[in-house]
């Protein structure tokens, strides 16, 4: 045992002394603020971008994995990166977090350039990877003590960290537990609280639920929750369902390029609204057609007897209520109008539909 892992008298410390009650405490993300200010690069309308990615590429000899990706985060933003495996969401985050330079472009974070001061950027940054690094014959308030340590931690600051880290990822109880003896989901909680233990103003996490059973990625995504009220979070994944859960916007990766860059709210938006009816004609068509602000209407087969219309309205007008006044002016025997509101998995299937058919065109045309 290292000797920051003491307390004052030579024992572990007791489970009193490493947690802390409620309290007022300053964050680097207040300091990052002010900071940005003073820099005068970290800021757009008014508000504070945690991270600027520019133009960034990034080359492993021949093989590109990622390029040209530009994207902003702004403070007190959840991001999602998703992508398929390979994807080049892993390197994205390698270089933001300063333990890969990039071949082109830049990334800052609350102002400062990884590249220039990557000591500055990592001292905002609580970086959990895919697979992090815990030891198993280490006490879990051991290894969080030799970690608040190399986080630079003052001596005298750290059972209040590791105390803070600990109460807000639920590992009270497992203090003087060997990490080798935890689940999984509670090793994951392990390498969130090392994170966080010096307070970052900017958290990201890399596959936080990868490997998890259902009950400990509830858990997790609470968690992750809970820590996205005080701190900008990123979160790189591949399931989908992991952005819907807990973020308010997704970067979209695919081989390396920006596919999508959207609040979820937008990417989800449609300007498709459905109606079907008992009865079909070329009457229905013409009249659904004659809506003003419709651009173009198409029957879906349906199985049950019934005609499914799917009408296509100009961007940015919502025109179910109209159609569904037609439709009851016209005499129609309506079972169902709304909003065709696309699930993330369809957006990113066509998303990697247009990049396959984008990718064989240039290569017919080369």
């Amino acid at each position: 045992m290292t000797a920051s892992s003491r307390n004052l008298c030579g024992e572990r410390p007791r489970l009193s002394e490493m947690t802390t009650d409620a309290r007022v405490v300053t964050s680097t993300a207040e300091w990052t603020v002010l900071e940005s200010k003073r820099r005068g690069t970290a800021y757009r309308a008014g508000k504070v971008l945690m991270i600027s990615v520019k133009n960034l590429q990034k080359r492993y000899g021949d093989l590109t994995a990622v390029d040209d990706v530009s994207f902003d985060v702004e403070h007190g933003e959840i991001v999602g990166l998703l992508g398929h495996n390979g994807a080049g969401k892993t390197t994205v985050m390698k270089v933001m977090t300063g333990f890969l330079e990039p071949t082109k472009g830049t990334i800052s974070v609350g102002g400062i350039d990884v590249v220039e001061d990557r000591i500055g950027v990592q001292r905002q940054i609580g970086y959990m990877p895919e697979k992090a690094p815990l030891y198993g014959e280490m006490l879990v308030q051991e290894y969080l003590l030799m970690m608040a340590e190399l986080r630079g931690v003052p001596a005298n600051e750290r059972l209040t960290a590791v105390g803070d880290a600990v109460k807000a990822t639920g590992l009270t109880q497992r203090l003087v537990q060997p990490i080798s003896t935890l689940s999984k989901g509670y090793r994951q909680r392990v390498a969130l609280a090392q994170a966080i233990l010096h307070k970052p103003s900017v958290l990201v996490l890399d596959e936080p639920t990868n490997g998890l059973d259902p009950v400990q990625i509830l858990e997790i995504r609470a968690l992750i929750r809970r820590l996205a009220e005080t701190t900008t979070v990123i979160i790189s994944t591949h399931i989908l369902s992991e952005i819907e859960a807990v973020c308010s916007r997704v970067v979209i990766l695919i081989d390396g390029n920006l596919a999508a860059d959207s609040s979820l709210e937008d990417l989800l938006s449609s300007n498709i609204v459905r109606l079907m009816v008992a009865d079909g004609s070329s009457s229905v068509q013409e009249a659904l057609a004659a809506v003003e602000g419709v651009e173009s209407v198409s029957e879906t087969p349906t199985n049950n007897g019934k005609h499914l219309y799917r009408v296509r309205c100009a961007p940015g007008l919502d025109l179910a209520a109209r159609i569904a006044q037609t439709a009851h002016e016209s005499g129609w025997a309506v079972s169902e109008v709304r909003a065709e509101v696309p699930s993330l998995e369809q957006v990113f299937r066509d998303l990697m539909a247009e990049h396959v058919n984008r990718a064989r065109s240039e290569e017919t045309a080369a």
